[in-house]
């Protein structure tokens, strides 16, 4: 059983505070999407905006009622698709990544809640245990959020919609998850050596910050796989 140390009270609270917003904001982007009848023009985008706001939070809300809901059934059939040429760069960029960044995350939350419950260690230590299983459920997932991206856009068939979305994002979670997997070991080795526990508060909220982390390591990547048309401009 490896050691951990207990979190101050006070992140605790703080803590609990990040994680509350993050499902407050992620609430309120499914209950625009499935109550108010704001479904995405590509049904997987129902799913990327507030899995993303469970790590971004106000960020992600925001960028979702700025810039999300002018892809939305209702503001096509009024104002047509929005010409994706001319968007900003960021915005091009912030959306490519949240493809892969959302199958990420909740390939990293299965396999870590995983790893939790059967004790699993790596070289002696879960934290390697983490590593390996959150790649391998993120990729997966990954690779899954992208092929219902890159099909409907591209109007492929399921063999080459495979082979399409492992390409366009197999570096895409790989720079993704080193952004995150540095996160991760700077606060279980470094600022909070030996390690969180997983039951603590603190422990996502630093899983939260590790993967707006990683969401900026993917950045460089993202902006390449764009230019060269391996991922598609949204």
């Amino acid at each position: 059983m490896e050691k951990h140390l207990q979190p101050a009270g006070w992140i605790e609270v703080v803590s609990w505070f990040s994680l509350s917003m993050a499902f407050v904001c992620a609430l309120a982007v499914l209950a625009d999407v499935l109550l108010l009848g704001r479904r995405q023009h590509m049904w997987i985008m129902n799913l990327v905006y507030p899995v993303t706001a469970l790590y971004w939070g106000p960020v992600a809300l925001w960028f979702y009622f700025a810039h999300g809901r002018r892809t939305s059934q209702p503001a096509l059939e009024k104002h047509g698709m929005p010409d994706s040429g001319r968007l900003p760069s960021w915005n091009v960029q912030s959306k490519a990544i949240s493809h892969c960044g959302a199958g990420c995350t909740v390939g990293d939350i299965a396999a870590e809640w995983l790893v939790f419950a059967t004790s699993l260690t790596l070289a002696g230590k879960a934290l390697y245990a983490d590593f390996a299983l959150d790649f391998a459920f993120a990729w997966i997932l990954g690779v899954v959020f992208q092929y219902f991206t890159i099909v409907p856009m591209r109007d492929i068939g399921r063999l080459k919609g495979i082979w399409a979305a492992i390409r366009a994002d197999t570096l895409s979670i790989i720079a993704f998850q080193i952004g995150l997997f540095l996160g991760m070991w700077l606060y279980q080795e470094v600022i909070f050596s030996p390690g969180l526990p997983k039951t603590s508060a603190t422990y996502w909220m630093m899983m939260q910050l590790s993967m707006v982390l990683g969401f900026f390591t993917a950045w460089p990547v993202n902006a390449w796989l764009v230019r060269v048309g391996w991922k598609e401009k949204m």
